[in-house]
């Protein structure tokens, strides 16, 4: 335990001290030179604000992943845009890519986690099929559905097990979401993670 939590401060002294060196270089990109020869910050669609939340989102995915498994720290790559997270990289297994995909969720401030996790043994061809097919499914569903907002949620499917993730704008549109995936053929069993945004607020 001693060595766990030691790893866990290093951790994110190290996503810190990496996010300071990202700032830095971003502004010192930033910047240019005017006519009259002082330096300018020019005017972007993305705001020193946006990109602050960015830079600390990045940071607190990945002392989550380092505190939770240093193996899939070192596995995933990270990338923030304006909220979205993107992960990438190559994992050792499906339930690594779900836990992966949940810890960025419990970050605040994320609007939506792109999975492109890889998994270094992934199961029969039949099988990936059908579980990306049933993901589909569901995914088709939330985006034609206009109670529920289909970027809120990550849908991974998993042996005919259907995992949610994500944040929800109520508990109605979870119970839709969740419906939606129970009424897809072929899926054995509906796994829920996500948490309703007024629970989420109170929790912060």
């Amino acid at each position: 335990m001693k060595a766990s939590r030691k790893f866990g401060r290093a951790g994110a002294s190290k996503s810190l001290v990496c996010g300071l060196i990202g700032l830095s270089i971003f502004l010192l990109a930033a910047c240019s030179t005017g006519d009259d020869g002082t330096s300018v910050l020019p005017q972007t669609e993305k705001s020193f604000s946006q990109t602050a939340s960015d830079q600390r989102i990045e940071t607190d995915i990945r002392d989550l992943l380092f505190k939770t498994d240093r193996k899939l720290y070192e596995a995933v790559e990270l990338e923030v845009e304006e909220a979205r997270v993107l992960l990438s990289g190559q994992v050792r297994s499906v339930q690594d890519r779900l836990e992966a995909v949940r810890l960025a969720w419990q970050v605040k401030g994320v609007r939506e986690v792109i999975n492109e996790l890889a998994v270094g043994d992934e199961a029969s061809v039949t099988d990936f099929a059908r579980d990306a097919w049933i993901t589909s499914q569901i995914d088709g569903k939330l985006l034609l559905d206009k109670e529920v907002r289909s970027l809120d949620y990550s849908v991974e499917t998993v042996d005919q097990v259907v995992y949610l993730m994500g944040i929800a704008q109520s508990q109605s549109a979870l119970d839709r979401v969740v419906a939606h995936a129970k009424n897809v053929k072929y899926v054995r069993r509906v796994v829920s993670y996500v948490r309703v945004k007024s629970e989420t607020a109170e929790g912060s």
